[in-house]
């Protein structure tokens, strides 16, 4: 029987959908899958019976690793670099603010002619006790990196949505 029986009528197994869900995510990676295609086809994979229905799944993608990239990728930032740069937009705020009410009440000493009440610890403790706390939360759950990989996507899309431009401006013209 099994003679007769061609090999998109096989039935697949958990590796051979396994198989396919890695290709699918290199191509999801690569950028040539959407997140919302990806899911379908996903879906897809894991309810596949046999290897027929799991080669259309693949049909309009190239082999992994066939195809050259356009661009070279870039490399990461470091977690040093990543960590700066997240602590800094948490505090940022805080410096600036801090900065221009201790400069109020330094003109307003100097102006009246006395050391007054440091008043600007009332707008910089509480604030930075919180931030404190933001901060150390945020590294321990790893909120730098969360936030990089989420100014990388935007970055990528923003570069997507030139490329598109570009290519439809060059498609209307004659």
């Amino acid at each position: 029987m099994l003679e007769r029986m061609g090999r998109d009528e096989m039935r697949a197994g958990d590796a051979d959908r396994q198989v396919v869900a890695d290709q699918l995510r290199v191509a999801l990676d690569e950028g040539r899958l959407d997140l919302h295609e990806y899911d379908e086809r996903l879906q897809q994979t894991y309810a596949a019976k046999t290897y027929g229905e799991l080669s259309p799944l693949l049909h309009d993608l190239p082999a992994a690793g066939s195809v050259a990239p356009v661009a070279p990728v870039a490399r990461g930032a470091s977690d040093r670099e990543v960590t700066v740069r997240w602590l800094t937009e948490v505090w940022s705020s805080w410096v600036a603010v801090v900065g221009i009410t201790t400069v109020i009440w330094l003109v307003s000493c100097v102006a009246g002619g006395q050391l007054n009440y440091f008043w600007p610890i009332w707008a910089a403790g509480p604030w930075g006790v919180v931030l404190v706390w933001v901060s150390a939360m945020g590294l321990a759950t790893g909120a730098p990196r969360k936030e990089e990989r989420k100014r990388v996507r935007k970055a990528e899309q923003k570069q997507l949505k030139r490329e598109r431009k570009a290519l439809q401006h060059e498609n209307k013209m004659p």
